[in-house]
Order: structure tokens, then sequence, then C-alpha cells
């Protein structure tokens, strides 16, 4: 073991073992090909793209991508960036997508929150894969007298715990790769998901025309507690740049001109940064409702950032003028396998990045539709010809635990895109 004074950091297995994986992402962060590949991503987001981006995100694949009998590390904390490292060089060098890291390590603030003062209890199933995907809340705001219970939380920063990680990584392979405290990733601000968590999906389906009052006052305080929590983040000097392999949405890395792609000596500010928007759980409401109930409130936190990456898996072609209005500061949208993608891209024009999902099932299971693969696959260029365009293939869970098809995707839209390009 390795000590410091009288704290035990790592054993030296630990510690061997991070520095060969340090090494290979170092090298792979350094290369010609990462280079490149942040100058393209830069392009897409500054509206000027030179082809199609794309990348094939295995975040949801948990063992039949990485599997824990694979990780060599003891200590708990360790053999997570252990998996993290090793997730990040099997994706350069199995997937042959336009995955990019960047030459340092970063790692966030511990940074807590108690809730709401009610209790959202989380209940999961396991499927026949033994993986717990299924699940359902305890709603607790189930009349509006409920709403009273609502508090607003305490924000903490546990500095030396944050800090003491750090040095640790950094004696470890901070020569090989430069550890960096870095702040915020993703700033997710999902109002809407934290409505329906409270509520229940009959409440949010009702209450717009029961309840419109009581709606609108869990609205409020859901507005207010995500300009609170986004104004202590600033604030505390907790905010880290995002324009950069940090996710500005679902999969969508953050590379983009207009914004610090590293954090300034005197600190981050929000409008220096990515923001997350997204509001799935009111697709089913139509856009007038949209617009008159939610939207107005999601407003008031996206003016506070720089960019906006909005949309995750819901549809926003019957409602994309007035979100583009409420939100002027949106650079990508996302472009669900539930969208018309050739009505959004028609709207959009060359003026948003159009981040489109291919549908999971394709992909998934024991047979890939390859077929069904290029078929949407050409029904996205044709549509979206002209027009700023990332591929991010995500929410895939299960392969059947062949890797090997996820080059073979990559093969194929990398072939078609060069092809409509040439």
């Amino acid at each position: 073991m390795i000590a410091c004074g009288e704290r035990i950091m790592y054993s030296t297995h630990d510690r061997n073992q991070l520095r060969h994986l340090a090494g290979r992402y170092a090298e792979h962060a350094n290369s010609p090909r990462m280079t490149e590949n942040r100058r393209l991503w830069t392009a897409l987001k500054d509206l000027r793209s030179e082809r199609p981006m794309f990348r094939f995100d295995p975040g949801h694949l948990g063992e039949e991508f990485v599997a824990q009998h694979e990780l060599k590390c003891q200590d708990t904390h360790l053999r997570q960036v252990e998996h993290w490292l090793l997730a990040a060089i099997r994706r350069i060098e199995e997937i042959g997508d336009d995955y990019t890291i960047d030459p340092c390590w970063r790692m966030g603030w511990q940074v807590t929150s108690s809730g709401y003062g009610v209790d959202i209890g989380a209940r999961h199933d396991v499927d026949a894969s033994g993986g717990a995907v299924g699940y359902h809340f305890d709603h607790p705001i189930r009349t509006p007298a409920d709403i009273d219970r609502l508090v607003a939380p305490p924000y903490q920063v546990d500095r030396a715990a944050s800090m003491a990680e750090a040095e640790r990584l950094h004696a470890i392979f901070g020569d090989l790769l430069p550890v960096v405290l870095h702040g915020s990733r993703t700033l997710l601000s999902s109002l809407t998901q934290d409505l329906f968590k409270l509520l229940g999906n009959d409440n949010l389906l009702t209450w717009p025309i029961d309840e419109p009052d009581a709606l609108d006052r869990v609205m409020i305080f859901l507005r207010d507690e995500r300009l609170r929590w986004f104004h202590f983040l600033e604030h505390e000097g907790l905010l880290g740049a995002n324009a950069n392999e940090s996710s500005s949405g679902p999969g969508s890395p953050g590379y983009v001109s207009g914004l610090p792609a590293e954090t300034p000596a005197g600190g981050m500010r929000l409008d220096q940064t990515w923001a997350w928007m997204e509001s799935q759980e009111t697709t089913t409401m139509s856009p007038r409702m949209f617009t008159r109930q939610f939207l107005p409130h999601m407003a008031e936190v996206a003016k506070l950032f720089g960019l906006v990456y909005y949309g995750c898996c819901e549809p926003v072609h019957d409602r994309w003028q007035a979100i583009r209005t409420a939100i002027p500061n949106i650079r990508a949208v996302s472009v669900s396998p539930w969208c018309d993608q050739r009505k959004l891209a028609a709207m959009v024009g060359h003026d948003v990045v159009l981040s489109r999902k291919p549908p999971p099932p394709l992909i998934s299971g024991d047979h890939p539709d390859w077929d069904g693969l290029s078929a949407d696959l050409d029904e996205t260029l044709a549509a979206t010809r002209g027009c700023n365009l990332e591929i991010i293939y995500r929410d895939v869970y299960r392969i059947n635990s062949d890797r090997g098809r996820l080059r073979r995707w990559s093969d194929l839209v990398r072939a078609r895109v060069d092809a409509a390009h040439v």
C-alpha cells in the first residue's frame, strides 16, 4: 500500500492498473485523430458543418460493454475511474465513430441536496437479463394541499473531499493525464421530469384542466429551485467549462468556439456554459397547452445560459416554432425516433444543429435490422441535406454481447456520409 501521512491512499496494484489505462487514454487524447475530431465538432456546433458527425453512446449497455469482471482495481472509487477509462478507450478502439476525448481527466465537485422535503421513492424491477431497467415512482404530491409540503432544499459542497480525491488521482496518473477539478459537465434542467416524479402521470395530465393554479404553483416552485441551484453553482465557483467533451445534451459533445473551452481563472459564469432543456413528459399535451403552462417557466431558466441543447426522446416538430421563439439561444435540438425529421429540418434549416437519434430497436436484440438501419440513415441524410447534422445513437440496452455490431454501424454511417458528401 502507498500511504500519505496516516491515511492509506491507494494500493500499488490499483496504481499500476490506472496508470496503464491513463497512458492509453492520454495517447488517444493527444492523437491527430482527436485533434481533427475536436475541430470538426466545433465546426458543427458553430453552424458551419463540414460533414455530419456521428457517435454511438454505449452508456446504457452496462455489462455488455464493460463487465465488472474485467475491472481489476479494489478501491471502490478507483474502480469507478477504471471503468470510465476502460469504457472511453474501448469506444475509441472498437467503435470507430467520431467519439472524442480531451487530453485531461475532468472530475466534478461533490455537491449534495436533500430533495424537496418529500420522499420520491423509486421501485425497480429486475428483467430477464438481471438488469433493473424498469421502475416507477411513489409520487408524493397527490392533491393540491400536498404542495405545501414542498420545501427549498439546502445545497452543500464538500470541497475537502473533492480536492482530496483530485489529489489522489493526480498522484496516481497526473504525470500521464492531467487531473482537473472541473466543476460541472451537463447542466440539466428537466423541470417537467421532476414535475412528473412529484405528481404522477394522472395528475400531470388532468391538472392542466382541473387544477391549473395548483399546477402553476408546482412549476413556479421547480423553476425557482432550478434558478437557485444554478446560481448556487455559479456563486460558489462550482461551474466548469462544458464547451468541450462534456455533454451539452444527451450524448452530444459541447465543442463550440463561442464559449470557453476551459474554466477561466476568475471562474465560469452561467452565460458561458451550455444547458440541456427538455420536456418529454408533456409529449401528449397539445402545443398550445405546453406553450401556455410549461414553456414560459422553462424559458426563464434557459435564458441564464450561453447556449441550450433542447429535447431528448420527445418529438418537437409540432411545437418547434414556439420553443424557438421562447428560447432563442438554442443551438442544437434532439430529433428523436418519434419526431418528423423532414418537417423539423425544413423549419430549422441551417440555424440549429439537428441531433438525430436513430431508433434503438433496429440494432438491439439477437438480430440487428441492417436493412432498417440503412433505410433510416438514408432517410435522415435526405431529410437533413444542407443542415448541420449530428447522429447520436443512444438508449440501446441490449446487443446480445455482440460489440462488433457497433463497429459495423459506424462503418455503415461513415460510408453513407462519405458518399453523400463527395
